[in-house]
This record gives structure tokens, C-alpha cells and sequence, in this order.
């Protein structure tokens, strides 16, 4: 149970959710830019922490579908158990880095990517600390409460899967192989 203190902090955050939406889609350009360089890549490694992690899996899932770009999504703290033998200078590695309470985690993880060569894409809040890792690009989100920013960060995510299928010619609307509505049989 929460107390009356931490619900009214919470229901703030939500009132605040379309307006950093928003916000959120104010970041086309830098994506943009993002994309082009991801449109180059055979493979594409999404990290998130938390609630993050849902969303780096459903962001590589969309990236997937719309670019045909293999991409994975993967718990960051779990990067050292696996993910970690993929990267290489091929290999993007685009972080969901909301300033949460695991943000140091992430950033560490960051790090170590980096130092392998493996090119990095932070998505954080311009006020986020530098992970200081040569090879770490960074791309500004709202700054938003860490229980909203799933709703916040999925936007730039889409984005940044549409512009990277446009910047390969792929057709958006009508990705091959992919049926609109599941039928159980």
C-alpha cells in the first residue's frame, strides 16, 4: 500500500504523461539521424532495466517488423550473462535510460559496451549524467517520472523503428509477412 504522499506524486506524473508524449514527439529529428546509422546494421541490441525492459523488447520487435533488421530485446542487467558476446563495432546497442533509480546501473552496463567498440545509443533525459564511454551517443527524452516513462520513451522508440524502415525503403504500412489480426484455428 502507498501512502497519500506517494499516490498524489503518482497521479501528477499521469496528468503529465500526455504533455510529455507530446514532447516526445518533438525528437524526429535527432531519431531521424539515429536511424540513418541504424538502417546500416545487420543486428540491433535494445537494453532497458524495469520497467524498461518490456519496452527495449517490444522496441526490437517493432524495429524487426517494419525494417527487417534482426534486433533483440534484453534486461541490461543481464547483459554480462550472453548479449554482451554480440557486441562489436557492427553492432548498435540503443539504451532506454530513464533517470530512475537504476540509472547508474545502466550506464555502467553502457560502459562496457562501449569499451568492446560497440556503438551506444543512450535515450535519457538531457540532465542524465554522462556515462562518460567514448562511442556513446546520446538522444534527449522528457524528463518524466520513472512510473510514466515506458508511455514516454515507446513513443521516440516507434519513431525511431519508422525511420529506420523509411531510410531503407521499406514499406511501412504493409510489412511483408506480418497478418494484421491472429485467427485461432
Amino acid at each position: 500500500m502507498i501512502g497519500a504522499a506517494k499516490e498524489a506524486e503518482l497521479v501528477k506524473a499521469l496528468f503529465e504523461a500526455p504533455r510529455l508524449i507530446a514532447e516526445a514527439l518533438t525528437m524526429d529529428a535527432e531519431l531521424k539521424a539515429v536511424a540513418h546509422d541504424i538502417s546500416k546494421a545487420t543486428d540491433v541490441i535494445f537494453l532497458g532495466r524495469g520497467a524498461m525492459f518490456p519496452l527495449a523488447m517490444e522496441s526490437a520487435l517493432k524495429l524487426k517488423e517494419i525494417s527487417y533488421i534482426h534486433a533483440e530485446g534484453y534486461a541490461a542487467g543481464e547483459l554480462k550473462h550472453g548479449p554482451i558476446a554480440l557486441v562489436d563495432e557492427y553492432t548498435p546497442t540503443v539504451a532506454l535510460a530513464p533517470l530512475d533509480e537504476v540509472f547508474e546501473k545502466t550506464a555502467s552496463n553502457l560502459q562496457e559496451v562501449a569499451a568492446r567498440g560497440g556503438p551506444v545509443i543512450m535515450i535519457a533525459p538531457a540532465r542524465a549524467p554522462d556515462p562518460h564511454g567514448a562511442g556513446i551517443r546520446r538522444v534527449a527524452a522528457p524528463d518524466c517520472h520513472p512510473l510514466i516513462a515506458p508511455l514516454v520513451y515507446a513513443v521516440p522508440m516507434q519513431l525511431l523503428a519508422y525511420y529506420t524502415a523509411v531510410q531503407k525503403g521499406t514499406d511501412v504500412d504493409q510489412p511483408r509477412n506480418l497478418a494484421k489480426s491472429v485467427t485461432v484455428e
